[in-house]
């Protein structure tokens, strides 16, 4: 069983920061990529940022230059660094993990979501 835990969502006016963070706990044979999706009521769910199977970083474009996606591999934990929110960055962000349980098997897991409001 595996299991993603968030945090740090919140309420921030236009221009200010939050930090997210995820953590993967369980039965963990390896990570193979993790990352941030995020949906607004009425829409559908998007990638915000993620780190690919290759160690690579992907940001959606409108994001990019104020989102910084890190990790701590040595934590299972992902951190979602976000400067300059605007009201459109409000939704609930999800992680989103590919986790190895074992050498054979790969799962997707989401976890619960955390909301993140941005008041003008």
């Amino acid at each position: 069983q595996v299991q993603l835990v968030e945090s740090g969502g919140g309420l921030v006016q236009a221009g200010g920061s939050l930090r997210l963070s995820c953590t993967a706990s369980g039965n963990i044979f390896s990570i193979n990529a993790m990352g941030w999706y995020r949906q607004a009521p009425g829409k559908q769910r998007d990638l915000v940022a993620a780190f690919t199977s290759g160690g690579y970083t992907n940001y959606a474009d409108s994001v990019k230059g104020r989102f910084t996606i890190s990790r701590d591999i040595t934590k299972n934990t992902a951190y979602l660094q976000m400067n300059g929110l605007k009201p459109e960055d409000t939704a609930v962000y999800y992680c989103n993990a590919n986790i190895a349980t074992d050498r054979r098997y790969v799962y997707e897991y989401w976890g619960q979501g955390t909301q993140v409001t941005v008041s003008s």
